[in-house]
Formats: C-alpha cells, sequence, structure tokens
C-alpha cells in the first residue's frame, strides 16, 4: 500500500493521545532494563510553551484512504535571543574617556528538543524530515543558529544531527543531580540566605552575568514566570546589611563572598519515571527511606521513590563572587533541597559548564549525574547579531553557561 509521510502541526485536541503513545515508545527502553519515562502532565508541548516563541511538529504517516492515518514522530522547537559572545564598549559619552565596559552580543537562537520517532518507522528518513521542517520555521522566525542536547552515548541521535544535518558539537556541560533525602539538610550558621524579588533579580543578574553565554535577553520573562520559585542569594552571617538592600546598594558594595541561584518548578510542567528496575533494586531503595524516616537525626542518605512518578526542582543561574563563593552555592544548594523536600519533588538537578568555577559546591550524586551532556549546533544563514563575533559556531568555550529551565 503506497503511503506518504506528511509532516504539520501539533494539534492538541485530536493528536494528544496518538502523541503520548509515541513517547511512552521511544523512552520506555526493552524488558529487564532501566528507562526513564516522561509524563507531560496532559501537555505534549508543555516543555516549550514558556519560550517566547515555541512550535511542535508531527509526522503522519497517510495511506490511500484519508481515515489511514498514524502519527509516527514530533519534534518541538523555541526560539529566543540570548548572548552568543561580549564586546568592550567606551564608558561615557566623554570621548576622552578612556573607560570601558564589557557588553554582551545577542543573537537569535533556536532549540530543538523533544525528537521522537516511533521505533517501528525508524530509518525511513522521517526524523530528517522532521529536523529540516522544523529549522524552515527557525528560518521565518529570523534564528541565526540552532541547537540541540543529547546524550554524548545516543550515537543515533548523533548520527542524524551531524552527519545528515550539518550540526557539531558545540558544548558539553554537565547535568548534576541531588535526590531528595527523607531529612532536611541543616544550612550552616554562618550563611545569611535572603530571598530577593523577581525585579533585584533581574537587575543582579543582567549586571553579573548578562555575557555568559546562552544567557536569555527576556530574563526577566523567565524570572516573573510562575513556575519560577524565587531567586536566593547566600552571604556571610557577618554581612553589614540584616535585610536585603537592593541589588544596586549590594552590586556597589559586595561582601567579599557571595552566591545567588533560582529555582524553577519543573514538577508542575512534567513528570518522570524509572521503570525496569528490579525488585532488589527497588528493595534497597525503600530501605534507605525506611531508615531515613524513622531515624531522621542520623541524617543516612535515602534513594527517594523514583519508581512511580515523581517531579523534581531545577536550578539556574547559579554563580558568585569571592573566595568563599563556593561554600555559599553549597548552602543554597541546601536550602533548595529543603525547598524540594516541602514540595515532594525527587529531584533537585542543575546543568552547568564543565569548567564552572562554582561546579565543586553543588551537591550531586554520581550514579544518577551526567559528566558530559553534548549540546550540537548549527549555523542556519548569515549572522545578524548585534555586534560581531564571528561564526558562533567556533568560538572556544567560556566558564560558564546560562541554562534556560524552559528547555529542560
Amino acid at each position: 500500500m503506497e503511503v506518504v509521510v506528511v509532516v504539520r502541526e501539533f494539534d492538541p485536541v485530536k493528536d494528544g493521545i496518538e502523541v503520548e503513545e509515541v513517547e511512552r515508545k521511544c523512552e520506555v527502553g526493552p524488558s529487564g532494563k532501566i528507562s526513564i519515562y516522561t509524563d507531560s502532565l496532559g501537555d505534549p508541548i508543555c516543555r516549550v510553551r514558556h519560550s517566547p516563541a515555541f512550535l511542535m511538529l508531527v509526522a503522519e504517516m497517510v495511506g490511500k484512504k484519508a481515515e489511514e492515518k498514524e502519527i509516527v514522530g514530533m519534534i518541538r522547537g523555541c526560539v529566543k535571543t540570548v548572548t552568543c559572545g561580549k564586546k568592550y564598549s567606551r564608558n561615557g559619552m566623554n570621548s576622552s574617556n578612556d573607560s570601558f565596559k564589557t557588553v554582551p552580543v545577542y543573537t537569535k537562537l533556536a532549540y530543538i528538543l523533544g525528537l521522537r520517532v516511533s521505533p517501528s518507522h525508524r530509518r525511513m528518513g522521517i526524523g530528517k524530515k522532521l529536523v529540516s521542517r522544523m529549522e524552515e520555521w527557525f528560518r521565518e522566525k529570523g534564528a541565526e543558529y540552532s541547537y540541540m542536547a543529547t546524550d554524548k552515548d545516543n550515537q543515533a541521535s548523533l548520527n542524524l544531527f551531524t552527519d545528515r544535518c550539518g550540526y557539531a558539537k558545540f558544548r558539553t556541560p554537565s547535568i548534576l543531580v541531588q535526590p531528595v533525602f527523607a531529612h532536611r539538610l541543616t544550612i550552616p550558621k554562618r550563611v545569611r540566605i535572603f530571598h530577593i524579588s523577581p525585579s533585584d533579580a533581574e537587575s543582579l543578574y543582567r549586571c553579573r552575568f548578562s555575557t555568559t553565554e546562552f544567557f536569555p535577553r527576556d530574563i526577566d520573562s523567565i524570572l516573573h514566570n510562575h513556575l519560577n520559585l524565587g531567586t536566593f542569594v547566600a552571604v556571610p552571617s557577618g554581612y553589614s546589611s540584616s535585610s536585603w538592600p537592593g541589588s544596586e546598594l549590594f552590586l556597589s558594595d559586595p561582601p567579599e563572598s557571595w552566591a545567588v541561584l533560582s529555582i524553577w518548578n519543573s514538577k508542575e510542567v512534567f513528570t518522570m519515571e524509572v521503570r525496569g528496575a528490579s525488585r532488589v533494586l527497588r528493595g534497597l531503595a525503600k530501605t534507605t527511606r525506611m531508615v531515613d524516616r524513622a531515624l531522621p537525626w542520623l541524617r543516612i542518605p535515602s534513594v527517594p521513590e523514583l519508581f512511580g512518578p515523581f517531579g523534581f526542582h531545577f536550578l539556574y543561574g547559579l554563580g558568585g563572587e569571592g573566595l568563599d563563593a563556593v561554600r555559599l552555592m553549597k548552602a543554597l544548594c541546601g536550602f533548595a533541597h529543603n525547598v524540594a523536600k516541602e514540595r515532594g519533588c525527587g529531584l533537585v538537578v542543575a546543568e552547568v559548564s564543565s569548567r564552572e568555577p562554582m561546579k565543586a559546591g553543588i551537591p550531586h550524586w554520581k550514579r544518577l549525574s551526567c559528566d558530559e551532556d553534548l549540546w550540537c549546533m548549527k549555523r542556519l544563514g548569515e549572522d545578524y547579531s548585534d555586534g560581531s563575533v564571528g561564526d558562533w559556531t567556533k568560538s572556544p568555550p567560556g566558564l560558564s553557561i546560562f541554562v534556560d529551565p524552559r528547555e529542560v
């Protein structure tokens, strides 16, 4: 029977059930092996909906008869403006002023995620067709670059993007995962933590992090989003001000060391579930939880219930300054763990550059984490960015990256 594959925009009313079925087939591994299943809580496009511009496409196999249709693949994408480099600008209007300041160089960047092709319809060019159609939309939106993230061991995905679609390996950040224990973590008395307003957080981020790679120009939209649970700044307990002085005063006379992070509530977007674990592994995990709950004062690390639907909080905007910044970051992560515990989350997750100076202060379990995630990038056209950095795909990595929580 002659069939044709049609790529079209996702229809949430009529496509939801079929899309969920394709997701299930793709994300649940073979029997006997551990795999991760993601449930988008009834909204397949939720993981890009909070971006400035977003789209979800499906690949539909159509037979000779109109009713012979089957969704066999899907892809999500979004477009935003981010920092791709920095330049130096004369500080002030007076030409005799020889001081310069560093300012960000922005570009329009597209992001591909959630590419799925049903196992029974792979090696038919459907993945490439979905990517090509999404890239057409990216260009229509004025995107200059497109990137995607994948596991470095996902050879099928790498073959598609690097061999057939023209992407190149670009950055290798680390995904750091900490389980949420049954006991609360103790925050050192030598650390004071401020919860600052979205407006103050925006001022702080723009002043200190706007030249960091991938910093979103619409950071204000992220910080005011209902999924953002707050931005927190840690300082030594001896800091002169008993209350938050405001970002302007704080940055004009900062303490010797400080750290900052924001918390994103991914639990409200989708849940995850570990499937295929053995009874022995499940039993050991359950035992650690029982002991932790019965004897919380022992502070025994326990494995949370990951074998049923669970949510997680994502930490972003991690940074700081000073010799003691790493210790302050560790305290902030402990605070974030306690917030996740109160909200019933299973994990706390952060993604940072492999060279990130704050990385040593982010607690994580190596077995749950990924030392080397892989981001691949492609230049879609001429570089029309606000300033010239050449071809971003060929630029060397910096110490830090700013990971947008909307794309996790």
